[in-house]
């Protein structure tokens, strides 16, 4: 693949992504929704640069979101999940690991950025706790329980977009990327 082009592509991936980040500050509900679907963007950098290349991404797109998305909980998302997400889903379904075991990998993995996430938004954001209050009763253990339930969806959902991607998409960037 001509390096020109794949430095082109990243370049404008990061771009899109870090102005999907920047919208988090516009939409209200985009603080879940929007660093997710930004960490979308990187199967086709995965696909068609590669996992060295996706991380590079990612890592350019952390930083000018944290400068200058508005919403720094959505990139606290972005950071500790969603952002790598996509990478660490292709390392770890390409290794040929027993099914179970990827899944558990993946729930670790969540639950440890979930955690995480909820510790940085209170300490270093002022996130108040209340704010994981449900009518008065402080339930951040069952957001958890139900954030591993979403998660699940996610990543199947995850799943069909790369399968959708590889089906339709792939071949015609296969003709700019992998030319014969």
């Amino acid at each position: 693949m001509n390096h020109s082009l794949r430095l082109a592509f990243c370049s404008m991936a990061a771009a899109l992504g870090t102005v999907v980040m920047i919208l988090t500050g516009f939409i209200p509900v985009g603080t879940y929704a929007l660093p997710a679907f930004s960490g979308i963007l990187l199967i086709a950098v995965v696909a068609e640069a590669g996992i060295k290349w996706a991380v590079g991404v990612y890592v350019v797109q952390s930083v000018l979101s944290f400068m200058l998305a508005a919403d720094q909980e959505a990139v606290l998302f972005f950071v500790l999940l969603f952002g790598y997400y996509p990478i660490l889903k292709a390392v770890l379904e390409s290794r040929g690991h027993q099914r179970w075991l990827c899944i558990v990998s993946k729930l670790v993995v969540f639950n440890a950025a979930a955690i995480l996430e909820f510790w940085l938004s209170v300490k270093l954001l002022g996130v108040p706790v209340a704010s994981f209050s449900v009518f008065g009763y402080n339930v951040p253990g069952l957001f958890l329980l139900a954030g591993n339930a979403v998660f699940l969806i996610y990543d199947y959902a995850v799943s069909l977009l790369v399968i959708a991607y590889f089906n339709r998409l792939h071949p015609v960037m296969k003709k700019w990327f992998h030319p014969k």
